[in-house]
């Protein structure tokens, strides 16, 4: 009898992972579509992986991105986020940093963070320089698939955040978009689940 009601639980454990799962899906796929382009004190660019002292093509949309808010006057000022990753031996806000500069965005209006592994760190050591500049309001800058996640992560860190995804991405075809998809899928799960067993 116990080994029955044991197998029953289970199944509807599992049928409301499923489905949940499928909602987080078609969740992440519509959001990927929201852009709020508001006027805000700064955008906050989630960093990616860096080739030595270069952005990758990702993150090179991210931040052109970014310069674009700000060319555009919807922002006022640009927060870099990113540690070294994966062995690199620059941050990948220092690099992002680098290349705006290249790109003629003023020094006084870049502020970066190089601690952060991970997007809830991008978020935390982001929210700490924008309290100490007083910045209150931001756009958040990211690929489109990723937005859902990191727009939940940003209000979870109690963050005043939009959703600014970029506008080009480097995952264009169907067999680029669905590895990405899926992780996005698993990572978005994963979160809540974590999230709501720590609180």
């Amino acid at each position: 009898m116990t080994t029955t009601i044991t197998r029953k639980i289970t199944r509807l454990i599992l049928a409301a992972l499923l489905i949940f799962t499928i909602f987080t899906a078609y969740g992440i796929w519509t959001f990927a579509g929201e852009s709020e382009l508001i006027k805000t004190d700064a955008a906050i660019v989630l960093g990616t992986k860096v080739i030595g002292d270069q952005p990758t093509p990702v993150l090179k949309e991210r931040i052109n991105h970014s310069i674009w808010l700000y060319e555009n006057g919807y922002v006022g000022k640009i927060i870099f986020t990113g540690g070294k990753t994966d062995g690199a031996d620059f941050a990948e806000s220092e690099v992002s940093r680098d290349y705006a500069l290249s790109k003629n965005v003023p020094a006084e209006d870049i502020l970066i963070e190089t601690q952060s592994m991970i997007t809830e760190e991008n978020f935390l050591y982001a929210s700490e320089i924008a309290a100490e500049q007083e910045l209150d309001s931001f756009l958040v800058v990211s690929d489109p698939l990723h937005m859902k996640r990191a727009l939940l992560m940003a209000h979870v860190a109690g963050i005043d955040a939009y959703s600014s995804p970029t506008t080009s991405s480097v995952y264009q075809s169907l067999s680029s978009q669905l590895p990405f998809f899926a992780r996005e899928i698993g990572a978005y799960v994963g979160y809540v689940l974590t999230f709501s067993f720590l609180h």
